[in-house]
């Protein structure tokens, strides 16, 4: 399942990047998380490690990330590295700057357990995802 969408933000990219990376501001926009925390002392760059709680699907999906990229107000990419709920889970977000401020991107892909099956759900659940990401990203650019 890939859902993604991008929206004009009238803040500087650098005034965004921090509702990236600090838990605090996560949590704020990032309406299905419940909980957002680095599980290491690193707390920038390629490896660097999270554990985060997701309400999706009327599940709490637990689940350990590790940055796969990081770019500092440009890009920022999420791979699984173990968890509940999904099969794999990765996350891309990037920071474009805009005469007027910057674009926004948030993309996912998600791979459902269950074969056949969960590629059928995932039908489902991608249309509710995207419909999340556009409330998320509204979130983010009122605040």
């Amino acid at each position: 399942m890939k859902a993604g969408k991008s929206i004009d933000i009238a803040a500087p990219v650098e005034k965004v990047w921090p509702y990236m990376v600090d838990p605090e501001k996560i949590l704020q926009w990032c309406i299905t998380y419940k909980k957002f925390e680095y599980t290491s002392e690193q707390r920038g760059g390629v490896g660097t490690s999270v554990y985060l709680e997701e309400e999706g699907g009327g599940q709490l999906m637990k689940i350990h990330f590790e940055a796969t990229e990081w770019r500092e107000n440009e890009t920022l990419a999420w791979n699984m590295v173990s968890g509940t709920g999904v099969k794999s889970y990765r996350q891309f977000i990037s920071l474009e700057p805009t005469s007027s401020g910057c674009r926004f991107t948030f993309d996912e892909v998600v791979e459902l357990p269950g074969g056949i099956f969960g590629k059928l759900i995932g039908l489902i659940a991608q249309q509710m995802s995207k419909a999340t990401i556009d409330k998320m990203l509204l979130k983010l650019k009122a605040l």
